[in-house]
């Protein structure tokens, strides 16, 4: 659906729009429209702070250090990876990317549309480790056919360069410095809005949202969903909605992030981890699913670049108390099977859903494959030992701390996974408490 599409189709049911009775389609379309835009909501924050604090468009942030517990701006950080971000606007014609030679290190180049989507990863799993400049185009221009087309305008990429230890800092920065863009002056970008702050602040934030990346045809189904709310039209005024329809859309809002709070019934679970959806990183029509993801992993890979798995603790649950002793165990030779690099990280949980590093005596936030003096068992096997305190004596050069207080949770990453992790054949030892 074309922009001009849009903009005729909301006005017009604005216009027309009826009374909405008590129980009406009026919440329906609040629910559908909060879990369609949140994505677009949340990156359009990311965009705004960024941009506001001075950064370019299509100019790179370059991160010095690896994520520690003050990084707040995206749930669920990683602490293996240099990150850089940049966001592009292609309303004004194509921009040139660089991607730096690699060398013998995992570095990849996430470009997502304005609703999360993966359309594209550069780097070490599909142009090589020799990097190269590549063309990216936008959703109605013309270009070659080596092009890389975007969905939406407005394009966040996201570069990451593995770390592997303290002493590879200084290299790996010299390798993300690579990374590059040339683009076209930009427009001013739409404002994104607080997911908690009024509903009206937040319709008027997605209606300019969708009017910058129009939607695309396959989406038309939802839209009509969200049709009673007229969306799309440049004059948008949520105050023209009655106080009782005020009430239906505040109650649609709460349904929608009930939803996206609550467990997906077809998540899948595999002893004691619970697997991402397969879409995840190209959600394409799974809306709901999406929503997830842009509230407790925003800006995750596609399955062929990563795969997620989060800890459940006895009783199935997402998050650990934190009390006591914890072990993750993995026979010899039984390590997540990867092309790259595993990790388990800790994350303290917020009560938003939301999941950040957390501060601790070591400095340690992950655990993995590049650790420094992890000690094995004499047969080979590996323990990670997990709680508050140092558990002491030999575990404490395995030693993964929890969060002072609170709850936690912890995520195993495994980049460029093999076959048998992306198919759940291999699955990782449950988390158990000693």
């Amino acid at each position: 659906m074309r922009r001009r599409e849009l903009l005729i189709a909301g006005a017009a049911l604005l216009a027309a729009r009826p009374a909405f009775a008590e129980d009406s389609s009026l919440r329906i379309a609040a629910r559908e429209a909060f879990i369609y835009t949140l994505p677009m909501v949340e990156i359009a924050k990311v965009r705004a702070r960024l941009l506001g604090g001075g950064l370019k468009p299509a100019q790179f942030t370059r991160q010095r250090a690896l994520a520690t517990p003050e990084a707040r701006g995206v749930t669920t950080p990683n602490n293996d990876t240099l990150y850089g971000q940049a966001f592009i606007d292609l309303s004004k014609g194509p921009a040139r990317l660089t991607v730096p030679v690699l060398g013998r290190r995992y570095g990849s180049l996430a470009l997502m549309d304005m609703v999360s989507d993966n359309f594209a990863v550069l780097g070490t799993r599909t142009t090589g480790q020799a990097g190269g400049s590549f063309l990216l185009v936008g959703p109605g221009d013309r270009a070659p056919a080596d092009a890389i087309r975007s969905p939406t305008p407005w394009v966040w990429a996201i570069s990451r360069v593995l770390v592997d230890g303290p002493d590879d800092l200084d290299a790996a920065a010299a390798v993300q410095a690579g990374f590059a863009i040339a683009a076209a002056e930009a427009g001013t970008p739409a404002p994104g809005a607080e997911r908690k702050g009024p509903w009206a602040d937040y319709l008027k934030a997605a209606n300019g949202l969708l009017l910058e990346n129009p939607p695309p045809a396959t989406d038309r189904a939802v839209l009509e969903r969200m049709a009673p709310l007229g969306l799309g039209a440049v004059g948008f005024d949520p105050g023209r909605f009655t106080a009782a329809d005020a009430g239906e859309i505040a109650a649609g809002f709460d349904e929608a992030l009930g939803l996206i709070r609550s467990r997906p019934a077809d998540v899948r679970a595999e002893g004691g981890w619970v697997y991402s959806a397969a879409d995840v990183g190209n959600f394409f029509q799974d809306y709901l699913s999406r929503a997830r993801i842009a509230l407790g992993g925003l800006a995750a890979l596609p399955a062929a670049e990563a795969v997620y798995l989060r800890a459940r603790n006895p009783e199935g649950g997402a998050t650990f108390d934190g009390e006591g002793l914890w072990r993750l165990s993995f026979a010899n030779d039984a390590t997540p099977p990867v092309d790259a690099f595993w990790s388990l990280t800790m994350y303290e949980a917020t009560p938003e859903g939301q999941f950040f590093l957390t501060a601790n005596p070591i400095n340690r936030y992950a655990i993995g494959d590049r650790t420094r003096g992890l000690a094995r068992n004499a047969d080979g096997s590996l323990d990670i030992w997990i709680s508050r305190t140092d558990p002491g004596a030999s575990r404490s050069s395995n030693w993964l701390p929890a969060p002072a207080k609170g709850p936690f949770s912890l995520t195993l990453r495994a980049y460029l996974p093999r076959a048998e992790m992306i198919t759940h054949a291999y699955v990782p030892p449950p988390v158990v408490k000693v």
